[in-house]
């Protein structure tokens, strides 16, 4: 099958399309990490959470979607499970503040110690995968991207 797209050439394969690419590869590597996070009876969204909060200490939601490349609905869907389970408390930032500030529970930063091993885990899975060097090299590239200064 050949698809042409307007003034670009005809493709003979998706595999030429970069977002192809970096899709299929993404959702082998979550899949991956999703199995490993199971154990701690948390998602790989859930636990990029949990880190961030953990590192920020307190944390507003702005900063959260930015730092996740979230919109706010998606950030907002993810936190739930973690608020309902007692793992992420809010606050306002100040007084009278209608600006909520994250932080973890206690019972949060227990989850996340345990999901700490469970990220090792993967970790260590996926750099036997494709190699250290060579996810390391990945990984600063993929960092690099939502920056717009990739190239």
């Amino acid at each position: 099958m050949h698809i042409y797209l307007g003034t670009m050439k005809p493709q003979s394969s998706i595999t030429t399309c970069n977002c192809f690419a970096i899709r299929q590869a993404a959702r082998f590597v979550s899949q991956l990490y999703e199995r490993h996070y199971a154990r701690a009876g948390i998602t790989a969204a859930q636990f990029s959470l949990l880190v961030y909060i953990a590192e920020a200490g307190k944390a507003g939601m702005a900063d959260i979607a930015e730092a996740m490349v979230m919109d706010r609905t998606t950030l907002v869907r993810a936190l739930k499970p973690l608020e309902r389970d007692g793992y992420v408390a809010s606050e306002p930032e100040g007084k009278g503040s209608r600006k909520l500030l994250l932080t973890l529970s206690v019972n949060g930063q227990r989850k996340l110690l345990e999901a700490v091993e469970c990220w090792h885990a993967a970790q260590a899975e996926y750099v036997e995968l494709v190699g250290a060097e060579r996810a390391d090299e990945l990984r600063q590239m993929l960092l690099t991207i939502p920056s717009g200064k990739a190239a």
